[in-house]
């Protein structure tokens, strides 16, 4: 009997989500052209030849993270073909989102459905059970086992799969995603062992099939760090012109232009991605503005106000506060309601603007993302403490430390690590308020080597702003020139053209009287600049001292 209502709970649950995601579907069939351009897949299946072009399609855009037009293409695939086993592996993919957050209840149930689904139908070759058992593997005991035990076990029977076919390359494909979202989800690898391994996979696969969406996406991600961004530049360069249909796919190469500081590149990225979302919503008849578009305005706000461009930036906060409903309501968009907000007032020095951020807004259910509160506080608690105001400083400390607990006990390893960044630096600038100035320093370092130490996360295109770069800006201001300018050169390593460090590293150079260094950096400044429309002081005195000297 239990094993009987076991299978009727399965079947209810895969008959709405099939009846979900074949009526989405209807709304986009005269999307089904020839000019719909997804890069190129071929995964070979077993069912019908008359759905492979389709299972191709639905492929591709699963390697570009369209998730939910891949849903839908992969259920058309099991309407025309209801015993083709593979359509369901498809739909079961689609619910693990290996690089963004951990799939949640609903996301789990349906997956391991889909899973089980695929596995009840049987695959007509080893090959198709192979990838199927490996889905299987993540979703295996979700409601007993941690995503990270789940995500380490998929990765591992990715692996053997890649053995087993070493000639198929979705499997070397599907194998580098996973090794590179195993490194997102254990402490921060600073060899980048799982990343590089996963690339040289890629290339490989990319020397033979060199429009493959996934191949080129996947080997952004990989080359997402510092250290390693520099061999990604061609890959962003041509990933938007494979997929130029995708949304993410428009978005993605502003990854690396953010990591080398090309922001004229990561504008026309995210203005095309921001655009190509905003038309997906309107096909769709979405509630309210789809994810992807403020995923592509945070990064679009972090290149303008790199750039100087206030005016643009201003104009991407006033299109912000007119979103009031998000589809979904996910961890990208929580980030960009808090980020983009916080990067405005507390990049250009706006201290008082900074003190007054409320989170925003209200109807968001931000008690599932307490992460990003915190960035409402970060920039409130710095930008009151420049203030003096003391109250509201220590406030915002407090709050950040009570998120901190909140994420520990929910064992977020993650985002623990960032709030904690977060209230070391918000401390330090507490102390620094309060004239504890050598207890400000120690805790500004603190926040600084903390963050150095940790990665990332493709939710964000930085933080607010480097922990490395608030310490040099503390020790310009304690007039310490010398220590300083050791801070922001450091920062320009890992953040380079960033327009804080390079102000702040040129005034230090200035101070010290290196007028060759002052050259320099200001000269850098004007150049990153050079599609200014602000009048922020900074500049004024680059162009000064240049027209000087």
């Amino acid at each position: 009997m239990l094993r009987k209502t076991k299978l009727l709970e399965f079947s209810a649950t895969l008959l709405a989500l099939f009846s979900r995601l074949c009526d989405a579907e209807q709304i986009h069939q005269h999307e089904h052209n020839d000019g719909e351009k997804l890069g190129y897949v071929h995964f070979p299946i077993s069912c019908n030849s008359a759905v492979q072009v389709e299972f191709d399609r639905a492929v591709a855009m699963l390697h570009s993270f369209w998730y939910e037009k891949a849903g839908q293409a992969f259920a058309e695939v099991a309407r025309k073909e209801p015993s083709c086993a593979m359509a369901y592996w498809g739909l079961a993919m689609t619910f693990y989102h290996p690089l963004w957050e951990s799939p949640n209840a609903e996301a789990l149930k349906n997956g391991w459905a889909a899973a089980e689904k695929a596995r009840t139908i049987g695959a007509s070759n080893e090959r198709e059970r192979d990838y199927i058992a490996a889905i299987e593997t993540f979703y295996k005991d979700y409601a007993s086992t941690d995503h990270v035990t789940r995500a380490l076990a998929y990765e591992k029977a990715m692996e053997q799969l890649h053995s087993r076919y070493p000639d198929d390359h979705e499997a070397a494909i599907f194998y580098s995603l996973a090794l590179i979202a195993s490194a997102q989800t254990l402490p921060a690898d600073k060899t980048y062992a799982r990343e590089k391994k996963a690339a040289g996979i890629l290339n490989e696969v990319l020397s033979k099939e060199t429009e493959h969406p996934g191949a080129i996406h996947y080997l952004i991600h990989a080359y997402d760090s510092p250290p390693l961004a520099n061999l990604a530049l061609n890959a962003a360069r041509n990933y938007a012109k494979i997929a130029p249909a995708v949304p993410h796919a428009l978005h993605m190469p502003s990854h690396i232009f953010t990591r080398l500081g090309l922001w004229q590149e990561s504008v026309q990225s995210n203005i095309a991605s921001e655009t190509a979302a905003k038309k997906f919503a309107a096909e769709t008849h979405m509630e309210g503005a789809w994810d992807e578009q403020l995923h592509a305005m945070d990064y679009l706000m972090y290149a303008y106000l790199q750039a100087a461009q206030d005016k643009q930036a201003r104009a991407v906060l006033d299109e912000l506060y007119q979103i009031s409903k998000t589809t979904p309501e996910s961890f990208k968009v929580a980030y960009a309601f808090t980020a983009i907000p916080a990067r405005y007032a507390v990049e250009r020095h706006r201290w008082s603007d900074a003190a007054k951020l409320n989170i925003y807004p209200d109807n968001f259910p931000w008690s599932r993302f307490p992460w990003a509160e915190a960035i409402t506080y970060f920039a409130r608690g710095i930008g009151a403490a420049h203030c003096a105001d003391i109250t509201t400083a220590r406030q915002s400390v407090e709050k950040l430390a009570t998120l901190e607990n909140t994420l520990a006990e929910a064992k977020d390893r993650y985002w623990v690590n960032q709030v904690e960044i977060q209230r070391l630096a918000t401390s330090a600038w507490l102390a620094y308020a309060e004239k504890r100035n050598e207890e400000a320093i120690k805790l500004m370092r603190s926040a600084a080597d903390v963050e150095d130490a940790s990665e990332k996360r493709p939710v964000t295109p930085g933080p607010i702003v480097p922990a490395r770069e608030l310490l040099g800006d503390m020790l310009l201001d304690l007039k310490k020139p010398g220590e300083a300018l050791k801070e922001f050169e450091v920062a320009l390593i890992t953040s380079p053209n960033r327009f804080g460090s390079l102000s702040g590293a040129a005034q230090a150079a200035k101070s010290l009287g290196d007028v060759q260094k002052t050259r320099n950096f200001y000269s850098k400044l004007i150049a990153v600049c050079n599609q200014t429309d602000s009048d922020r002081a900074e500049l004024q005195e680059a162009n000064s001292f240049l027209q000087q000297n």
